[in-house]
This record gives C-alpha cells, structure tokens and sequence, in this order.
C-alpha cells in the first residue's frame, strides 16, 4: 500500500510527532511505500521528499504586524497545497494519513486531499478540532471549555494561548471561525482516530459529527517490552517541563514528603527548575534512548501530575512496557489508564491528595509491587504492541479505501 504521511514538523519536537514517526517505521518495516509531507526546516530528519516540504514559520515570535501580515497563511497555507498536489501526482498514494497541522500545514492539505479523492485518516493528538487554544487550558493554567458555544473570540479575550499572548490568541481565535464556516475539518477528514476514550467523548459532547466516523487506537511503544519489577528508590517525572505539566505541585509534596525525585525533560520551566533544584528533587534535563530507559527500569513509580486534559501520554505507554506503575492526575485520558489497580490516581493541583496517594504506593509490600508490575505489563502488551497497533491500523486504511 502506499501511505502518505503528513504532519506539521519533519523533526521529533513532541509526543505527537514521535508518533509520527513511529508510525512511519511501522508501516515501512511491514513493507509499505510510505512518503512524507511536513514543513521545511533544517533540522528536519533527512528523507526523500523534502523537496516539496513547504517552508515553516514560527508565528509565535512575529511582531503584532507581522502576524496580521500572515494570517492568510496561517489559515490557508497555499504554498503547502500546491506543493503536496505536486507530491500526490508523483506518488499516487492510496490512503493519506494525517498528524499535526493546524497553525502550519493548515486545512489546505486536506482540502488538495479530497480533491484527489484520497481518503483521509486523521490521529487526533490535542482538542485543535473543539478548542481554539488546542489544551482546555486559559493563560491561568484553569480547565476551560466556554467556547463551546461557538463564541471563539473568548480565546482571545482570556489570552488563552501558551504564551498568553493577545496577538496570537486573537490568530487562535479567528482560525477556529475560519475552520468553522469555510473549511471544516469535519467535513474533509473520512476516519478520526482519538487516542483515548476521553478524547473521543469530549469532542463528541462538541460535535456528534464525529460519531459516524471515529474509533480510538491507543498510542503505542515501537520495541519488545521487557518486564522490570525491580523497585527503584526514586520517583520519576520525564517530559516536557511546563506549567500544564504539574511541576509545581509534584515538587511541593517532595518537599513535604522527603522522598527522592528525579525530573528528566526539558521545556520553558527548565532553568526555574535547576535554580531551585535541591536535596529533594534532581533536574537531569533532557534524556532519550538507552538513558531514558534505564531511568525508567530504575524508578519506583513513574509520576504524571498533568493539569489539563492529556489524550494518551507516551509517559505511561512507555512506562507502562517496561512494568512500571504511574502515580497520575484524575483528569482526562489518564483516568482510564491507570484504573483496575494500574496506578494510583490524584485530584489534580492538590498537594495534600499527591501526597496521600505516594505515601499509600510507597507502602506497598514487594509482593503487592510486583502484582501492581504485572497488570501493568499485561495491560501495555494488549494495548501498546507494535503487531495490535498494526492490525488496528490497516482495518482502518482499509475501511476508508472501501468507503
């Protein structure tokens, strides 16, 4: 089969973008033509269609002017269609199967898409399709969901993007109208593939539209999975390190508790975080490959302290293949991962319900550790495998190439 995959970024930045390429290894290892489309950058992965990656631009870093002067490009990207009309002519791909591409790529690739009658599959990684600032999230860090109504403009009137800058949540804002009364991605994408059962139903509650042509397929770990039931002394905290992310809270119960944390990523909090690092928490920065791993199998509990709405983080796939047990946020698509005795579940931003919750997974006995252990492998190996994820995802190609 010949697969065209498309994504905003042609370099491993984010989870979604891991997934990307994941994906892209998967299928090729399986034998299918699989070609690329992403916006062009230096640091992109070598591959043999760069050429017709259209350039990227960061908009979050245009002056007010120079944001207006682009919005027609942040909306519509014609560059991208033209030269993924281009790709399409020269490849023949069968199925299209799209990532990130809102703020980049931008709706202009599925519309080129359906008019080459190509069916489209689209991995649903934040909330972009029902929320104009993608997280839930207001500039306070605050679950939000008021643009439900359709009064988008509130984006720009609370400042809801990550920088809580106006000039780009008012650009939030006004693609959200654009999408919605021009090129509704709703209507161009045949097969939405959420990767949680929250995710799912929280854009169904926004739109019923995506009842008749969603399912969900969990994320998965490329590799075989080897148990490690060996009981670290440490907690461990790995990803992107920014407020959303809980940080805050996970290190004041360190503080309170005295326990041993060790905090791997990088992102926007990072030099907070090293100057005011102490006996208590370990800031390593940013790990990957074997390093990663061995943190991991060395931990005691993997921590994911989120405050927004997380879809399907690769933390607990990753943590969850090697038979580690997460402490994790009650909130979105953690819940139904770490429920049936898969973790320990906290309120949100509470100190107190964090600490509670430790003190309860630091005293499990060896033998309550290791049965905690297994269900978590055995629950990675029925969800997260390559072979699963595979046949999942051909039943899908096949049932849009079949209408």
């Amino acid at each position: 089969m010949r697969i065209l995959l498309v994504n905003n970024s042609g370099v491993r930045k984010g989870g979604a973008d891991v997934v990307f390429f994941n994906t892209a290894e998967l299928l090729q290892r399986y034998g299918h033509r699989v070609s690329f489309f992403a916006l062009s950058s230096e640091n992109n992965i070598p591959n043999d269609f760069s050429g017709y990656f259209p350039k990227g631009t960061d908009y979050r870093s245009l002056s007010f002017v120079g944001k207006v002067k682009s919005l027609k490009d942040f909306f519509y990207n014609k560059e991208a269609a033209r030269n993924l009309a281009q790709l399409i002519q020269k490849e023949k791909p069968d199925v299209a199967h799209i990532h990130l591409f809102f703020g980049g790529l931008t709706v202009s690739v599925l519309e080129i898409l359906k008019k080459y009658n190509i069916p489209v599959v689209h991995s649903v990684h934040d909330y972009r399709l029902v929320c104009p600032a993608y997280t839930f999230l207001d500039r306070n860090n605050q679950v939000c969901e008021q643009c439900k109504d359709g009064f988008y403009l509130r984006c720009a009137l609370k400042r809801c993007s990550l920088e809580g800058r106006f000039s780009h949540s008012i650009m939030l804002s006004l693609d959200a109208y654009y999408r919605k009364y021009f090129n509704n991605p709703v209507n161009l994408v045949d097969h939405f593939i959420f990767v949680s059962q929250f995710s799912k139903q929280k854009h169904l509650q926004y739109n019923n539209q995506f009842e008749s042509k969603s399912g969900v397929l969990y994320n998965f770990r490329p590799s075989n999975f080897v148990q490690h039931n060996f009981r670290g002394d440490y907690i461990l905290f790995y990803g992107r390190l920014s407020r959303e992310k809980g940080l805050e809270t996970l290190i004041k119960s360190a503080t309170n508790l005295k326990f041993k944390l060790k905090i791997a990523g990088t992102g926007p909090m990072l030099q907070q975080l090293q100057n005011s690092q102490n006996e208590n928490f370990e800031v390593l920065g940013f790990k990957k490959g074997k390093e990663l791993w061995d943190l991991i199998q060395n931990a005691s509990y993997i921590v994911v302290p989120s405050e927004g709405y997380e879809n399907n983080p690769l933390t607990i796939v990753e943590a969850f293949s090697f038979g580690k047990p997460v402490i994790g946020s009650n909130i979105g698509g953690i819940t139904e991962l770490l429920k049936n005795n898969r973790g320990f579940l906290f309120e949100p931003k509470n100190v107190e319900s964090l600490n509670q919750n430790i003190k309860i997974a630091m005293s499990l006995s060896d033998k309550e550790y290791q049965q905690m252990s297994q269900n978590v492998f055995k629950f990675a190996s029925l969800n997260f495998s390559e072979e699963q994820h595979y046949k999942s995802l051909m039943s899908i190609y096949h049932s849009v190439l079949n209408g």
